[in-house]
């Protein structure tokens, strides 16, 4: 063996052993309680979601260890075309899209099936680490150059929103300003910013029924079934209400293992995907669900803790922003089964069954390695 193979080998096993292992431990913690609850709400089988699950999560948790093992350097370089790519692929869903459920948000790439909004959640955060990290930090809170970060959120927005996808757009708008918080960005900017959502929001309710409406229907009938679920709880309500009573079926230890009614009986609408974490708090009462999210927050404690030790800043702002979005992904999603918001159509990060959503996911995971391995 040649001292050039010599020093590459011993270079990967350094990085191998700088891993953030607690972070990978913890991800494949989560993810084999998403693959015994789809077991579970398929009744008993591996098909058709658990053994699907599993095999997607085999080959992102492969993916996120390559991943790390790259440099933190070329990522940077790549950040600006991983923007423009992810933004040209959620463009191409407008003309080359295929539906499902009700909305447009998805592309078929070969035998692959990709929902480009996940890409771009990951997408924008490194684009805007990019822009902070070229950017000098006495500019970052000037009103002209707040203009193109506030363009790089605002544009996929708009074009998720179209799709229509209430949840990954309200998803992309937090995450964006939230890396735009962990750059420097003044809190007055932040306030000016809470003061005009609430304009919107105003403007969105009092648009409805009129020929400016803003949100489609459905979207509208789920605010009023957030607002008084108990109105209609056969139709718009059903969801939510279903949810509730679920969670509260399962009281503090749960009904035990394959033994919800409200899964089995299928009550429970979205029981593998969005409201995933009924079924969990059913089976496995309220133990189980702190249990799930202690170590969720474990994730965010350990994602955090890596960004204060990094002295580079697009490796930091790449960490915090990732981190920060995969914080929105479970609490939103536990917000919404719980009756807390309104339901719009958000995953429980690597719990849920999905594509797209898994690889995309660990893709980001891979992203934070790649930062605490290359560190400074």
């Amino acid at each position: 063996m040649s001292i050039a193979s010599k020093d590459i080998e011993l270079s990967l096993i350094r990085k191998v052993l700088r891993l953030n292992w607690a972070i990978v431990l913890l991800v494949c913690a989560i993810a084999s309680i998403g693959f015994l609850m789809l077991y579970s709400v398929a009744g008993g089988s591996f098909e058709p979601w658990a053994g699907r699950q599993m095999n997607r999560f085999g080959v992102g948790i492969m993916l996120m260890l390559v991943v790390g093992m790259i440099n933190i350097r070329f990522f940077r370089w790549a950040s600006p075309f991983a923007y423009l790519g992810a933004f040209a692929l959620v463009v191409a869903v407008e003309f080359f899209g295929t539906s499902g459920m009700g909305a447009q948000r998805w592309i078929q790439i070969g035998p692959l099936q990709l929902q480009p909004s996940e890409l771009m959640k990951i997408a924008l955060v490194m684009g805007l680490a990019r822009y902070y990290d070229w950017l000098d930090r006495g500019r970052v809170s000037h009103p002209l150059w707040l203009l193109p970060p506030a363009i790089l959120i605002a544009a996929p927005m708009l074009l998720v929103l179209k799709q229509p996808d209430l949840g990954t757009a309200l998803l992309l708008g937090l995450g964006g300003a939230m890396v735009m918080f962990m750059a420097g960005v003044s809190w007055w900017y932040f306030s000016t910013s809470i003061g005009l959502a609430v304009g919107a929001v105003y403007a969105v309710i009092a648009s409805r029924g009129t020929e400016w409406q803003m949100l489609k229907d459905y979207q509208y009938r789920r605010i009023d079934t957030f607002l008084n679920p108990d109105a209609d709880p056969l139709g718009a309500g059903y969801h939510i209400t279903q949810s509730k009573i679920a969670m509260g079926s399962g009281g503090f230890s749960g009904r035990g293992f394959m033994q919800g009614t409200q899964t089995r009986l299928n009550f429970l609408p979205e029981k593998h995907t969005d409201f995933i974490f009924t079924t969990l708090s059913e089976e496995f009462g309220f133990a189980g669900s702190v249990s799930l999210l202690a170590l969720y927050l474990l994730v965010v404690i350990f994602g955090f803790a890596s960004m204060a030790r990094n002295n580079d800043r697009y490796g930091a702002l790449i960490t915090g922003g990732l981190t920060a979005t995969f914080f929105l992904y479970f609490a939103v999603n536990m917000a919404m089964v719980m009756g807390l918001m309104p339901v719009v159509g958000v995953p429980l990060p690597l719990v849920s069954y999905g594509g797209s959503a898994m690889l995309v996911l660990l893709l980001a995971f891979g992203l934070i390695q790649s930062a605490h391995v290359h560190r400074r």
